[in-house]
């Protein structure tokens, strides 16, 4: 009987690099024409293997999976799988925590740098014919000296720091499985609000959980410095977007970078989509060849692990060992 792996979705040119590792394993590859939890669960009957990107892996779908033994995520966060139902089912969910931390943090610091410099208000000027008419009477922090709050001091915000202390910033971090008052990775740890009230810039790298829906508020945008800026290569979700519109129009946030949205697409009537000082890119910080490339090609073999029986490297859901399906 052939083993089969489902793909629910991916956002890059083709599953080449998957499919020369799982069909090198006897593995074939079917891949889902559309997301819908119809569809989905569906063409989960018969697979022995899930991998999804950002698809939704609902309860439904698992349970429609009746012989699948893991649920791979291309990608870090695993909001978007049951876990607690792929657990009950013997199900191991894995993901690939480490796999773009350069591409995640060059693009906030890229958003950084080009949201404090002006960069695409001042260009736009240009472009319009108005070179003379540029006033320089924004808030612009000279980098240097200028303090980095970043929220979330896993893998990603410590290479972010390591990154940041490069253009000679100071570097705060909250993170709530670090001790207030550690020295940690070149960063000194503190409470959310110490960082919010001291930070000139503030970067979000936190999984999108209950306790972090929407952690960024009206009460934590009034916290923040006057003419600060915040971005978000995380999840959406992590900030009130309504009220981070409320805090540009009135100044007090000096500009927003986000790489991630909620909802998605964001409506065409945002607030958000009509302030100049706003960078949105289109959940792109993860992307490129190589980075790709080394996602596509993990995610698969953690598949063709589980399917071995074998331990993944990155197991999400530890309570699966000894009743998974895989046997591990």
């Amino acid at each position: 009987m052939t083993t089969k792996v489902l793909i629910t979705d991916y956002v890059w040119p083709s599953t080449d690099p998957e499919r020369e590792v799982l069909e090198a394993a006897g593995i074939e590859l079917i891949i889902a024409p559309d997301t819908s939890e119809e569809t989905l669960s569906e063409l989960a009957k018969d697979v022995d293997a899930i991998m999804f990107c950002f698809a939704q892996v609902t309860g439904k779908v698992l349970e429609s999976a009746s012989n699948c033994n893991i649920a791979a995520r291309y990608g870090i966060g695993v909001d978007n799988v049951d876990i607690g139902r792929a657990t009950e089912l013997g199900i191991v969910v894995t993901n690939v925590p480490d796999y773009c931390m350069d591409e995640v943090t060059d693009h906030a610091i890229g958003m950084i740098l080009a949201l404090n410099r002006r960069l695409v208000p001042h260009s736009n000027t240009v472009v319009k014919g108005c070179w003379n008419d540029v006033a320089l009477d924004q808030p612009m922090h000279r980098t240097r000296g200028a303090t980095l709050g970043i929220v979330g001091f896993g893998r990603i915000g410590r290479s972010l720091a390591a990154k940041a202390s490069g253009f000679g910033m100071n570097i705060l971090a909250y993170d709530p499985l670090i001790e207030i008052g550690t020295d940690i990775d070149g960063a000194s740890s503190v409470s959310l609000k110490d960082l919010l009230e001291r930070s000139d810039f503030v970067s979000l790298h936190v999984p999108l959980l209950p306790s972090t829906q929407n952690m960024i508020g009206a009460e934590e945008l009034a916290q923040m410095k006057q003419g600060s800026i915040i971005v978000n290569c995380a999840r959406g979700g992590l900030i009130d977007e309504e009220a981070l519109a409320s805090s540009l129009a009135s100044g007090h946030t000096a500009g927003a970078g986000l790489d991630v949205v909620e909802p998605t697409p964001p409506d065409p009537d945002s607030a958000l989509l009509k302030q100049e000082n706003v960078i949105i890119t289109p959940h792109t910080a993860f992307f490129s060849q190589a980075s790709t490339l080394e996602l596509e090609q993990r995610t698969a073999q953690e598949v063709v692990r589980v399917l071995n029986g074998e331990q993944p490297e990155n197991l999400i859901n530890p309570d699966v060992l000894g009743k998974a399906r895989s046997g591990i």
